[in-house]
C-alpha cells in the first residue's frame, strides 16, 4: 500500500495534467479558427483589393456577433461542470436542451444584427466603395449565425463533462474544408456564379453549419454523452432555466465585449497616427493574439476542472485547480514572451518587408512580452472565476480595468504625452494589469470562504 501511495502523483502535479489535457484540444481548437479567418483574407486578398478591404470590414463587423455568441454562451461548461461534479448525471441533458434554445435565440438575434449592420458600416466612415461588397459579405455570412451560437453550446457542454477533443475535431475540419468551398464560391466555379466577398461570408456560414450539424451527431452517437441523455427527449423552453444561463452569461458577454472593442478601439486610434504605426500595430496585435490562444485554451479547462471541484463539494480541490491554472498560465506565457523578446525583430520581418514597419514592429513586439504575463493571468482567472459562476463583478472589474486605466493611460501616453504606438501598448499593458491583479485577488477572496458560499457567488 506505501509504495502504490508513494506512486501517486501529488495532487497540484494531477491537476496540472487533468488541466493540460483538456487544454490542449482547446488550444487547437482557438487556433483553428483563427486560421479560418487567414484563409478568408488570404482569398480575397489574392481575387481583388476591394474584395480583401470588404472582407476585413465585415470579419471586424462579424466578430461583434461571435463576442456575443461566445460570451453569452460561456454560461454552458461551468453550469455542466458544476452537475457533471455533483453527479446529477440527468440533469445535464436538460440544461443542455435549454440551452439549446437559448442558442437559437441567441443566434438569431445576430443574423438580424448581422444583416442590419449597413449604417454601422457607414458610421465608421468605410470608403463608399466597399459598401456593397461588405454588405454581401455580411449578408453571406450572417446565415452563420445560429449555427456559430449552437456550435459554442455543444463545445460548452462537451468540455462541462471533460470531453474537449470533439471541438478540435471539427474545428480541423472546418479549417479543411473552408478554402476550397470559398473558393468555389469567390471566383464562380464548377456553374456557379462569381460572388467575391458574397461568397467568402457564405462559405464561412456553410462550413459553420457543417461543423455544428457534425458536432451534433457526433454527440447523439457517441457513447461517452450516452449517460447524460442529451437528446432524450423534447424539452420546451423553460424561462426560468434559461433565466439562470442568462444570468451567469450575460456578464460574461459584456466581459468579452469590452476586452474585444478595447482592442477594437486601440486600433481605430492608431489609425490617426499613419500607415505606417497601424501596420505596426497589427503586426504586434497578430502576434499577440496568436499566443493568446493558448491562455484562453487553459482558461476555459480551468472553468471546467473548477465546477468539477464546486460540483462535488471539494474545497481543497478547488484551490488546486485555480493554482494549476495559474501555474500553467505563467509557464505558457513566460515562453511567449521570451519568444517576442528574443525575436522581434525576426517576428516582425515575417510579417513585413518595409524596414520602418519592421522597426518600430519590433519595439512593440518588446512591449507585448510584458504584456503576456497580464493578458495571461487574467485571462486563467476570469476562467476560474466562471468556474465559480461568479460573473457580475468580474464584469464592473473588467470593464474599469479595461476602459478606465487602459484605454485612459493608453491615450494620455499616446496623445498629449506624443507616444504614438507605444503609448497605448502601455496603456494596454495597464489596463490588462490592473485586471489580472484585481480578478485574481477576488478568485482567491472567493475559495477562502466555505464553498458553497463561493459557488453561489
Amino acid at each position: 500500500m506505501s509504495s502504490i501511495l508513494h506512486r501517486r502523483p501529488p495532487r497540484l502535479a494531477h491537476e496540472l495534467k487533468e488541466t493540460a489535457v483538456l487544454a490542449l484540444p482547446l488550444v487547437l481548437s482557438q487556433l483553428m479558427a483563427v486560421g479560418m479567418n487567414a484563409i478568408d483574407a488570404m482569398l480575397a486578398g489574392h481575387h481583388a483589393a476591394v474584395t480583401l478591404g470588404a472582407v476585413a470590414v465585415g470579419a471586424g463587423i462579424w466578430s461583434i456577433a461571435v463576442v456575443v455568441a461566445i460570451g453569452v454562451t460561456m454560461a454552458v461548461p461551468p453550469s455542466v461542470a458544476q452537475l457533471y461534479g455533483a453527479g446529477r448525471t440527468l440533469e445535464v441533458g436538460g440544461m443542455f436542451r435549454q440551452a439549446l434554445w437559448l442558442a437559437l435565440a441567441l443566434g438569431l438575434l445576430c443574423w438580424i444584427g448581422v444583416r442590419c449592420a449597413g449604417p454601422l458600416v457607414r458610421l465608421i466612415g468605410v470608403d463608399p466603395h466597399l459598401f456593397g461588397e461588405v454588405d454581401r459579405f455580411l449578408r453571406g455570412v450572417s446565415w452563420g449565425a445560429p449555427a456559430i451560437a449552437v456550435f459554442f453550446t455543444l463545445r460548452g457542454m462537451s468540455a462541462g463533462i471533460g470531453i474537449t477533443r470533439p471541438t478540435m475535431y471539427f474545428s480541423l475540419m472546418s479549417l479543411l474544408l473552408l478554402g476550397p468551398i470559398a473558393y468555389v464560391l469567390l471566383h464562380g466555379k464548377f456553374g456557379f456564379p462569381e460572388m467575391g466577398a458574397g461568397g467568402i461570408g457564405l462559405a464561412t456560414a456553410i462550413v459553420l453549419w457543417l461543423e455544428t450539424l457534425a458536432f451534433g451527431l457526433y454527440i447523439a452517437l457517441h457513447r461517452g454523452y450516452a449517460p447524460y441523455a442529451p437528446y432524450a427527449r423534447f424539452d420546451k423552453p423553460d424561462l426560468r432555466a434559461i433565466g439562470e444561463l442568462l444570468r451567469i452569461g450575460v456578464p460574461m458577454g459584456v466581459t468579452v465585449f469590452m476586452e474585444a472593442s478595447l482592442f477594437i478601439a486601440t486600433t481605430l486610434a492608431m489609425g490617426t497616427l499613419g500607415a505606417d504605426t497601424v501596420a505596426s500595430h497589427q503586426v504586434a496585435l497578430n502576434v499577440a493574439a496568436l499566443f493568446f490562444m493558448i491562455p484562453l485554451g487553459i482558461a476555459m479547462a480551468t472553468t471546467v476542472r473548477i465546477g468539477h471541484a464546486v460540483g462535488r463539494g471539494d474545497a481543497a480541490g478547488l484551490r488546486k485547480a485555480g493554482a494549476a491554472g495559474f501555474v500553467l498560465a505563467l509557464a505558457t506565457q513566460t515562453l511567449s514572451g521570451g519568444v517576442m523578446a528574443l525575436l522581434p525583430t525576426t517576428i516582425a520581418g515575417w510579417y513585413s518587408k518595409d524596414a520602418t514597419v519592421i522597426a518600430l514592429a519590433a519595439q512593440l513586439l518588446l512591449l507585448a512580452a510584458v504584456f503576456q504575463f497580464s493578458d495571461g493571468i487574467q485571462a486563467v482567472a476570469n476562467g476560474a472565476l466562471r468556474g465559480l459562476k461568479d460573473t457580475r463583478l468580474p464584469m464592473l472589474i473588467t470593464t474599469f480595468a479595461y476602459w478606465g486605466v487602459g484605454m485612459s493611460v493608453g491615450w494620455w501616453l499616446a496623445f498629449p504625452h506624443g507616444l504614438g504606438a507605444r503609448g497605448m501598448w502601455v496603456g494596454l499593458i495597464a489596463g490588462l494589469s490592473v485586471a489580472a491583479i484585481l480578478l485574481t485577488w477576488r478568485f482567491w477572496r472567493l475559495v477562502r470562504r466555505p464553498l458553497p458560499e463561493a459557488a453561489g457567488a
